[in-house]
C-alpha cells in the first residue's frame, strides 16, 4: 500500500469513528423525551475537608430559574433543564455538543448534617458551599 493511500485510508477509519461517536451522542442525547427524565448529567469537582465542601458543577447556559438545589440525608441534588436559545432554533443543528434539556446530578455527601452556606451561579457553574452542621 502506498503511503498516500494509506494516509487516506486512516483518514476515512477516523472520520467514520468520529460519524459513530455522533451518532451515540446523540442517541444519548436526545432532545424531547419524557419530560420527567433527566436526560444529562453535569460535571462536578468536589472539594473541602470535615467543616465544609465546596462542589463546582458546570451548568453552561443554565439560567438561576430554572435550576433547583436541595440537600438530602447523605447527597446534595442539583436539577434543571437548559433550554435551547428561541434565536437558534429556527435553524438546521450543525453539530451539537453541549447537552440540552432536563438534568440532575445526585452527589453522595460524606455526612447527612450539611446546610447551604453559599450558592453562587457565574460564569457557567455553580458554586455551592455547604458546611457541616455538627
Amino acid at each position: 500500500m502506498r503511503r498516500v493511500e494509506r494516509h487516506a485510508w486512516l483518514l476515512a477509519e477516523a472520520i467514520e469513528w468520529l460519524q459513530g461517536a455522533g451518532r451515540l451522542q446523540r442517541q444519548f442525547f436526545q432532545l424531547g423525551r419524557s419530560a420527567d427524565l433527566p436526560v444529562w448529567e453535569p460535571p462536578v469537582d468536589l472539594f473541602g475537608d470535615e467543616q465544609a465542601l465546596c462542589l463546582l458543577i458546570a451548568l453552561p447556559g443554565v439560567t438561576p430559574e430554572r435550576l433547583d438545589v436541595r440537600l438530602e440525608p447523605q447527597a446534595v441534588v442539583v436539577r434543571g433543564e437548559r433550554s435551547l436559545a428561541s434565536h437558534l432554533a429556527s435553524g438546521a443543528i450543525l453539530q451539537l455538543e453541549i447537552p440540552y434539556g432536563r438534568f440532575e446530578r445526585r452527589v453522595p455527601l460524606p455526612y447527612d448534617d450539611y446546610r447551604v452556606a453559599d450558592m453562587l451561579l457565574q460564569h457557567g457553574c455553580l458554586r455551592l458551599i455547604l458546611e457541616r452542621m455538627s
